[in-house]
Parts: C-alpha cells; structure tokens; sequence
C-alpha cells in the first residue's frame, strides 16, 4: 500500500527491551539458573523493561521462588500467558492471579511505543480447534478490544503472542488477525503495526508479510524431539527428578535476545547462540515435525538481525553473535 511518512512524535525515542519464551521451569533441571542469567544481563545493560513469551511455568505455590527471580528485574516486568502455564488442573485465572497481571490481555507504552500483549489460547467453538488439546484462537471479543486499542494509538506498535499469528498451524482463525492488521495499517496510511513477536515453536525463524516483521523467539531452554528420539543428557538423578527432560534436546546456555527500536525506524536484534547438550535431534535421526520444517531449523541459536520499519525488506548485519557460558547451579538436592 502507499506509505504515507511516519508521524513524527516528541516523545518517540529510543527503547530497548529483553525478550525470552518457553522457559518451561517444570521441565528443565535448571530453569533458576537459565532465568537468574538473563535478569542478571538484563540489569546490568538496564534494558527499559523484559517481556516473556509464555510456557514459564505452572502457576503453583513450589514455583514462587521462580517468579522472584524474574520480579529481581529493576524494571518493568511483562508475561504473555502460554499453552503450558495452564496445563493439567491450571486454569487461565490462576496463570493471571500468579503472574499479577493486569488481564489476559492488555497494552502499554514506552517511549513513544505502543505493546500489545495478545492471549492466543481461547478456544475456538466451530469449527472445531485444530489442535483441542491446546486451543490457539483469538476470539472476537478479544479481536474488538484489539481493533479498538489499535486505533487508539498513533505510536508504532509490537504485538507479543505464545503462538504465531501469521499461519494457521499456529492459531486457528489466523485470517481474521491478518485481516485486522492489514485494516489498521491501511487505516492509518503507514506502517503502524510494525512487528509480532512470539515463542512456542522452539525456533529461529522471521518472515515478513505486508511489511509487518513476523519473529519467533526461541525456546530459552531446548526442543522439544518426543518419546521416539528419548535420550538421557544429564546424570541418573535429574533424569529422576525431571522425567520430561529425556524427550528434550537441551541447550548448554540460555538463549534470549535484546531488541533495540531506534527513532529511525531501525530495530536491532542482538541474539545469543549456544551449543546442544549431547547429541543433536539430527544426530538422532529427528528431523522436525511435518509441516514445521518451515518455520526455521532446530539450533540453539537467536540470530542477531537487523530489520527495517515499514515495506523495506529486512537485512541481515555481520554482528558479533554472543556465546556465553556460565557454571550451572543444578537445583536437585
């Protein structure tokens, strides 16, 4: 469509943020360290607030040691609910009352920014969810709500989701979202909706549709390969703890990323890379799902990018790619 040039806004500036999903706490052996590490960077480089994608944890009683890692962030702190936070006897009511947030959805602004963060686990009636297990759909009193904060606003926005909203293995209805976004941005003459963000899929992957940047954040902790490609990675004792653990291919690090908007319409993604814990799903012969191959290979890696607001094509710099290590603190006693 024609760009009408973006509004030029006083307050519009610079803002930096940390971004993680699918800690999965319930999971992984060392969920606390995985976490503390990311706060940890996110404070010294005093990022203006860190957002999680979903699936951090069930919203139980033995895990509020796990969120008061997160809230030792000396900013503002974000959650986007996931399909696993409410797994089993946990209700959608209980992720919001753990988690303290405001509603399931919701929206604020920084520095001349608008975030929406969207609940994309609603169940659709008819025709029947794709996936009834864990439903992911944005159902139209959601959609109403959305359509009427979009409009709100003239800063450009970031949508945050658990799944994708760009294809239909990853929510169903996806039609309707596309359709929205395409009005909004029509409506407002220029590129207002500039990126969504997700988690879920355990992958590194970015497209861009209608100009809108569509990025999926890695998992922090691993892949998930199933019961047919099981294999031990840590020693007898965790394994005994975090039974799950055997049907995940592990990362030695925590992944996550910092995302810096730049008044110019830059958006500089600075990723971290990490390295399997014993064999990799290809070593066992797993090669991904059917159907997900093309959302992006399974590697322990964020890329570092930088995109571009608008219809512009993103690019992709030489940037340095982080590798850390640091010394785990196994949590089974």
């Amino acid at each position: 469509m024609p760009q009408k040039p973006q509004p030029t806004n006083k307050q519009q500036g610079r803002v930096r943020f940390g971004i993680c999903a699918d800690v999965h706490k319930d999971i992984m052996h060392d969920a606390d360290s995985r976490l503390a590490t990311f706060i940890d960077e996110m404070n010294r480089e005093n990022v203006d607030f860190i957002i999680q994608l979903g699936d951090f944890c069930f919203p139980a009683e033995h895990n509020r040691g796990f969120l008061s890692i997160w809230q030792q962030f000396r900013g503002p702190r974000y959650h986007v609910l996931g399909n696993h936070d409410m797994q089993g006897h946990h209700t959608t009511d209980d992720a919001v009352k753990f988690l303290n947030l405001p509603n399931r959805y919701y929206s604020f602004d920084m520095n001349g920014y608008h975030f929406v963060v969207l609940d994309a686990n609603e169940r659709r009636e008819s025709p029947p969810p794709s996936n009834p297990n864990f439903p992911s759909y944005i159902g139209h009193e959601q959609l109403k709500w959305l359509k009427h904060d979009l409009l709100a606003t003239d800063f450009p926005t970031f949508l945050f989701s658990h799944q994708m909203l760009q294809d239909d293995k990853g929510l169903d209805g996806r039609e309707e979202v596309q359709a929205l976004l395409r009005e909004v941005n029509e409506k407002a003459g220029w590129q207002q909706v500039v990126a969504a963000l997700c988690g879920d899929l355990h992958v590194d992957y970015h497209q861009q549709i209608s100009g809108i940047h569509y990025l999926v954040v890695n998992s922090m902790s691993n892949y998930w390969i199933g019961e047919d490609w099981q294999h031990a990675r840590y020693n007898q004792l965790i394994d005994s703890h975090f039974p799950w653990l055997r049907y995940t291919a592990p990362y030695k690090d925590p992944l996550y990323a910092t995302i810096t908007v730049e008044s110019d319409g830059t958006i500089v993604v600075q990723g971290r890379e990490s390295e399997f814990v014993g064999p990799s799903p290809q070593d066992l012969g797993f090669n991904g799902y059917p159907g997900r191959k093309k959302w992006g290979c399974i590697m322990p890696k964020i890329s570092s990018r930088i995109l571009k607001m608008g219809n512009q094509p993103q690019y992709v710099a030489d940037m340095p790619q982080p590798h850390h290590t640091y010394t785990m603190q196994s949590i089974v006693k």
